[in-house]
């Protein structure tokens, strides 16, 4: 674009004053903006109750498998890939593999400082 024989350069760039702690939280919020992630953090609250028995893995220190976790949902093993490494991405679940299986629980820690950070007001 030229304006009386200059050159007007027009750079947009997003979110680009935020910061490491706003990063986090942007990443955690979107984590949680998604009806099939809530139902995972929800049924890996009481992970006993809401999966069957597993050959490998302790499901309270282990976590539980992710086909488990698919197979509960009802969703394609790429789909429930996807919203897992979401979650952990954002800190909200631990991912640990055990005998070529990922295992996944939820991170208490990371669940209990976002629920700070929004308390403390976002």
């Amino acid at each position: 674009m030229t304006d009386g024989g200059q050159t007007l350069v027009f750079v947009i760039v997003r979110n680009s004053l935020v910061t490491n702690s706003n990063d986090e939280l942007v990443r955690s919020l979107k984590a949680l903006a998604s009806p099939v992630r809530l139902t995972i953090l929800r049924d890996l609250r009481d992970p006993v109750a809401n999966f069957p028995p597993q050959v490998d893995g302790d499901p309270v220190t282990d976590g539980i498998c992710a086909d488990s976790i698919r197979e509960r949902l009802g969703i394609a093993a790429a789909t429930a890939s996807r919203h897992l490494t979401l979650l952990v991405d954002a800190g909200l679940l631990i991912a640990t593999r055990k005998k070529g299986w990922t295992f996944y629980r939820r991170n208490g820690a990371g669940i209990r400082a976002l629920a700070e950070h929004v308390e403390s007001g976002v």
